[in-house]
Parts: C-alpha cells; structure tokens; sequence
C-alpha cells in the first residue's frame, strides 16, 4: 500500500534569488503556453511526437534549458489528459499563474536546511522551513515531481511524498466506524459500540452564505478591483474549507486510531446528481469539498494503520437499520429527521446513514473475517 501526501513548504530567497526564481518560472509559464498553443491545433498528446515539433523553439524563443522544455511538454500533456478523463469539451489549456514543475533530484533537491533548484542562470540554493518537513527525512518517503508556486510575492514548495506501507489485514480490524458525509454536519460517525459523534456544519454553511452574498455584490460592480478582490476572497474560502477538512479529518482518525475500519460512501458523480438540484441551492451543493474531506480521511487512516473502503451510498438514508425497510418517505429531508414506517424507528438521518454505512461495514468484513 502506498501512501501520498503532499507537503507545502516556505522557501526564503535573497533578492537576487527571487528575481531568478521569477524569472525561470515566467518563462517556464510561456513555454507552457507555447506547447499548449500547438497541442490545441494538433491534437498531439504524445511526448516524442510533441517534441519535434516544439523543442527547438522552446529552446531559441522562450530560452528554456533542455530539462525545462521537457518539464513543460509533460505538464501540458497531463493537464489536457486529465480534461479529457474529465470529459471536458476540447478546449485550450491556459497557463496564467507563475510555476515551475520540478523533478526529484534533477531540477531540486532538499538538504542541511536548503532548497537547491535550476533556474535559467544556473543552480541556487535558497533556506526552507524545515520544521514541518522533519518527519519526512528519515528515508522511508520517495520525493516525487514537485511544484514551484509563487503566491501573494511569496514563495512556496508543494511536494507530493509517497511511503510504502504495509496494509493492516481484515481479522486485525479490532472496530468499524461508518462516515457519512454532509452539510448540516460536515461528519456523523457511528461506531460498534453504539456511539455517534457528530461535526457541526451550520456555522460553516452561514459563513460560506456571507462568501456567496460577497460573492454577488463584487460581480454587479464589473470593475478591475471588485475582480481581484473576487479573486482573493475565494483563495482565501478555499483556504478556510481545506483548514476545515484537516481539522474534521484529523479529529475522526485521531479519536478510533489504528485497527478501525472506516467506511465512507462511495460519492463518484456527486457533481452530476447536485447539479440537478435548485439554483439557488447550487453553489452550497455543488462546490462542498466532499471529495477533498474524504481524501484527507483516508491517507490519514492509512497512516494511522486502518482501512477505509467507501460503499454504494444508495438507500443509506432511506433503509431503517433496525428492520431494513427501505421507503423514501422513512426521510423528511427538510427536518433531517428519519422515522420508520414500518417499525417506528426514529432518528437522526444523518445518524441513520452512518449506522447503515457501519452495517455494510460489517458484511464487509464478514466476508473474510469476523470483529470483535
């Protein structure tokens, strides 16, 4: 089992180095756009192909070193592959914010507290943070491609790291916790024995409500301002949300610890079912970050020597956990509220979800295995 996280690191350049920084990033920026301008009209997605025909001007116009070029084919390779896996309509890619993409011990390497990288004058080595770095040199952890960002004049490092490790087996689950996933509580666990915690999502939702309201009141006013502060404020919500989802996540693996079994709903195509709900309840729907909560959830599970599996989340909120009926009328949606018209079992349906994500849980494990 392989586990990836990716760290985000401070870098503190001289004058001197920032101006080279910036400048190895603008140009790698043109580049990028460059091969994305020609892949647009080709067509052409593959590296040996894209190559001949971009190369030489990379080289000559943009003034990229050999490496670099190579860096910014692959970049623009996988960003219209992944439109594609996406099943975006085929459109160009625009590179618009300064970055760098940077491989492993070719164009960086971090070491004695310096973050030594290739700019187009040459190597340098520029001071990092170490302090949140330490527990990823003690050689267990592969360093993979990175990326160079520079935000608010600012300079940061994100590095994906990924470390073998050995997956617990199904007889060593010692519990099983089923997560449902929602807006009124951003978490609902339900465990074996019985208990429920829940994660508050009201004041979340109320402040994101201000963000919107922001939101519309800068767009009325169409000016050049107004646009940068739109900008701004939705880096600094989504910002806030991935704190939330650090702290949400943390807090769950933190409180059942290794030997737990987490089972979450399986939400591939949320986006397609939300965007069929009303307009004005769109931007709420639509843009919580599911998918990001859960993701944290899981390399941290990993991390702390549990397993996650995620389930088809069909009926999860319908179905009684007592009796197993399934009616849709079992859920009042508007008062989060489940009863059972079959045998009068009430509760909450956020509740209700996680009891029956627990429930799968258990035939999960049942099929190689029983928990104690």
């Amino acid at each position: 089992m392989i586990v990836t996280v990716t760290a985000k690191i401070k870098i503190k350049p001289t004058q001197a180095h920032a101006e080279a920084l910036l400048e190895t990033v603008s140009a790698y920026r043109k580049g990028c756009n460059l091969v994305s301008s020609l892949v647009f009209i080709t067509k052409q997605l593959k590296q040996p192909a894209l190559h001949q025909i971009t190369y030489n001007m990379l080289r000559s116009t943009i003034g990229l070193r050999s490496q670099m070029s190579q860096s910014a084919m692959k970049t623009v390779i996988a960003r219209y592959k992944t439109n594609q896996s996406n099943g975006h309509d085929w459109t160009q890619v625009q590179f618009k914010q300064p970055e760098y993409d940077l491989v492993w011990n070719r164009d960086y390497s971090l070491t004695s507290g310096l973050f030594s990288v290739n700019t187009l004058q040459g190597r340098i080595k520029v001071p990092f943070e170490r302090k949140a770095m330490e527990a990823y040199f003690d050689g267990s952890w592969m360093f993979r491609t990175a990326k160079l960002v520079r935000k608010h004049h600012k300079w940061f490092l994100h590095i994906p790291m990924s470390k073998q490790m050995t997956e617990p087996h199904l007889e060593e689950m010692t519990q099983i916790v089923g997560i449902d996933l929602g807006i009124n509580f951003l978490a609902t666990a339900y465990d074996t024995q019985g208990k429920t915690i829940f994660f508050p999502g009201r004041a979340i939702k109320r402040k994101r409500a201000k963000y919107k309201q922001m939101r519309q009141q800068l767009q009325k006013k169409q000016t050049p301002s107004a646009r940068r502060k739109l900008k701004q404020m939705g880096q600094r919500e989504t910002r806030w949300m991935t704190d939330v989802n650090h702290a949400v996540s943390k807090a769950l693996v933190s409180r059942y610890g290794a030997k737990t079994l987490f089972v979450l709903e399986d939400l591939t195509g949320v986006r397609n079912v939300t965007e069929k709900v009303k307009l004005k309840d769109r931007y709420v729907s639509v843009s919580w970050a599911f998918h990001q909560l859960r993701k944290m959830v899981e390399y941290k599970a990993q991390l702390a020597g549990s397993r996650i599996i995620a389930v088809d989340p069909k009926y999860t909120s319908q179905q009684c956990p007592l009796c197993n009926h399934k009616e849709k009328a079992n859920r009042d949606k508007i008062k989060h509220h489940f009863c059972c018209r079959n045998c009068g079992y009430q509760s909450n349906d956020d509740r209700i979800a996680a009891m029956n994500l627990l429930a799968k849980g258990k035939k999960y494990l049942e099929e190689g295995t029983s928990i104690a």
